[in-house]
């Protein structure tokens, strides 16, 4: 299968017209029917249903794009990579992170590291800890930062930054008024709780309940910081999710939970298995050397990246 016949046909799924499509590829219409054709010939199946002026994918068809946009973007990443080999350090790394404090770290090292090599570029990605592991899983990552727990199993990993746990609330909220900084978590029995949907932070979340020798009433959850402002701003319920700033708007105030005080952790990730990239390579021993250093405080106080 030629990878430029699926930059092909991606583009006429695109645009949805063999014309346009034709136009934007800079080639002839006739041809790229014909490239079209072939296609269906190698795989037995129609891909498009042909109208008078659009064309639209057919199930076979659908399916295809889903894979042709894994394989062009691999196959686009590959060249990068390539590039990296180059002495001078050229190329892109590939960056994937999950909300919170994450993309302040990530800003830092981007910033850094491109002083020293200013012909790398960097493409960032954000996500959930799954869907980045996924993504390091697929190759379409070079590098991510995660919240732990993570798979030490098929992964290396270094903790990178950490942050208190906190309750969100609107500030129209009885607790809220309470003029404090800290809240036991035994304060937020019986109150609708909104947590993080990753598995591992439900269970983590149900026994420092059952630790404190309280239920849990979870009405929702989520896993996105902006969601669960949006939802704590509403007083739909209090969200349990790690601080990641202390400025939360105008509707929404926080707490640290205390009796104990938990802490979410960030670890930069990278799969045990694959192949390393010299450039990722470079990236990471950066990180690593900065870190070792002093030169990155990795916890976050109130707030503010230190």
């Amino acid at each position: 299968m030629d990878l430029k016949v699926l930059r092909y046909f991606a583009c006429i799924a695109q645009e949805g017209n063999f014309t346009k499509a034709a136009e934007k590829l800079m080639m002839s219409q006739p041809p790229l029917s014909t490239a079209i054709k072939e296609l269906e010939q190698e795989l037995h199946v129609t891909l498009f249903i042909r109208g008078k002026r659009q064309v639209k994918l057919t199930e076979a068809g659908m399916f295809l794009l889903k894979r042709a946009e894994q394989m062009l973007e691999l196959a686009d990443k590959i060249e990068m990579e390539m590039n990296s080999f180059d002495d001078n350090l050229t190329g892109t790394i590939s960056l994937a992170t999950v909300d919170g404090m994450a993309p302040y770290l990530a800003a830092r090292w981007i910033r850094g590291f491109m002083e020293e090599f200013p012909r790398v570029h960097f493409e960032m990605w954000n996500g959930s800890s799954d869907d980045i592991i996924d993504r390091l899983n697929r190759g379409l990552a070079d590098v991510g930062i995660v919240a732990a727990p993570y798979d030490t199993e098929h992964f290396d990993g270094q903790i990178v930054g950490r942050e208190p746990w906190t309750a969100l609330m609107s500030k129209e909220h009885p607790l809220a008024r309470e003029t404090m900084e800290y809240l036991p978590l035994k304060r937020l029995a019986g109150e609708r709780l909104i947590i993080p949907q990753r598995k591992s932070r439900i269970d983590a979340i149900a026994n420092w309940f059952k630790e404190a020798g309280e239920e849990m009433n979870v009405i929702c959850t989520l896993s996105n910081y902006e969601d669960a402002i949006a939802m704590a701003g509403q007083n739909a319920g209090i969200c349990i999710f790690p601080q990641t700033t202390k400025d939360t708007g105008e509707a929404v105030t926080s707490r640290i939970l205390t009796e104990p005080e938990r802490y979410a952790e960030y670890v930069l990730v990278r799969p045990k298995t694959r192949a390393s990239v010299s450039l990722a390579n470079e990236f990471v021993n950066y990180i690593e050397d900065m870190t070792a250093a002093g030169i990155f405080t990795v916890e976050k106080s109130h707030g503010t990246l230190l």
